[in-house]
């Protein structure tokens, strides 16, 4: 029974030390936002001390921590995250008044050069050769240093690598749209960036789950994968 209770206490304790994460990620990237857009520090308070109380070290203090402690904590925690993730999305509506409204949009392709490889829907996994579905569309092209560019302003919400998708960046448009480019070589922006539609983001690579250069493009609606067809052929009123 003793064994029993320590393994729970064990896996709360590790999910306590993810949501810690999270909330430090959470405050890393509402700083860097809140700075790029201007705010004074008082409009959003990302800074704030994450609230603490438990086992500060899962291996030291684990034998005398209660489950009481550990569930009060990650209540709080729970809630501190609930909280940060409203004031980043009223964040993020501030900035796309501020700064992109006009040119959040999402319309063409990912790529300043190159060619449709792959299109969105079923298709045999280029690995095993069995049915998989494709979550986006892949560009490729077969020049060098071939600029990976954004399809839309936004915010960026992740740069760096990612199971799968190699070195991926993610955009997020507002209004629940966000656009993700995968398996790129060098990134250049960083989470936190403000970016326009058609300013480079990165350059085309061959990493994460790739079987050559080329660019994996997705777009997501309240974080679940659409079609990207009806984005890519569209066009602006302007243009």
């Amino acid at each position: 029974m003793r064994d029993k209770t320590e393994k729970k206490l064990g896996a709360m304790t590790v999910y306590l030390g993810e949501l810690r994460a999270q909330v430090r990620r959470l405050d890393a990237l509402g700083e860097r936002l809140a700075e790029k857009a201007n705010l004074s520090n008082g409009e959003f308070n990302f800074n704030s001390d994450i609230p603490l109380g438990g086992p500060e070290a899962v291996t030291s203090e684990l034998p005398k921590a209660s489950g009481t402690d550990v569930l009060a904590e990650i209540d709080q925690l729970l809630n501190h995250i609930s909280d940060k993730q409203k004031q980043l999305s009223l964040l993020e509506s501030v900035m796309m008044n501020h700064n992109v409204s006009n040119a959040s949009y999402i319309a063409g392709r990912p790529i300043s050069e190159g060619w449709l490889s792959s299109q969105y829907g079923v298709r045999k996994d280029p690995f095993n050769g069995t049915p998989a579905m494709h979550k986006g569309l892949d560009f490729a092209s077969y020049a060098e240093d071939v600029k990976v560019v954004a399809t839309g302003a936004g915010v960026v919400t992740w740069a760096g690598d990612r199971w799968g998708y190699g070195q991926l960046i993610e955009i997020d448009h507002g209004g629940g749209l966000k656009t993700r480019y995968g398996h790129n070589d060098t990134l250049l922006v960083e989470v936190g960036d403000v970016v326009t539609r058609g300013q480079a983001i990165a350059e085309m690579g061959n990493t994460g789950r790739s079987t050559g250069p080329h660019v994996h493009y997705e777009v997501l609606r309240n974080d679940q994968q659409i079609d990207p067809n009806q984005f890519v052929y569209r066009k602006l009123d302007d243009e």
